[in-house]
């Protein structure tokens, strides 16, 4: 498996953060931040990018798979900023599963 630069996780995570504690007006991850529905807009996201990876993965097409896999995990990471989850408690998570 070839190394990847896994820092884009971080890069991303830092900007959904910063648009948290730093509204920009007409900002995609600020109108899912502050959606009148709150969580729930951000849940029907997660629940759709989830349906579209299924999907995709049906289909057997690769570029797809790869494509609505990114969406999924950008809007992962969006509820994971609202309900004030860090990356490196996931990462924690997913180590302990591994001993």
């Amino acid at each position: 498996m070839p190394d990847t630069d896994l820092s884009i996780l971080d890069e991303l995570y830092g900007i959904i953060m910063d648009r948290k504690e730093n509204p920009v007006e007409n900002s995609y991850v600020c109108s899912l931040l502050n959606h009148r529905k709150g969580i729930d807009k951000i849940l029907e996201k997660v629940g759709e990018e989830s349906i579209e990876t299924i999907l995709a993965v049906k289909s057997g097409k690769r570029e797809e798979i790869i494509y609505e896999s990114s969406d999924l995990l950008f809007h992962l990471m969006v509820m994971f900023v609202a309900e004030g989850i860090t990356l490196e408690e996931i990462t924690t998570e997913l180590q302990k599963r591994r001993k």
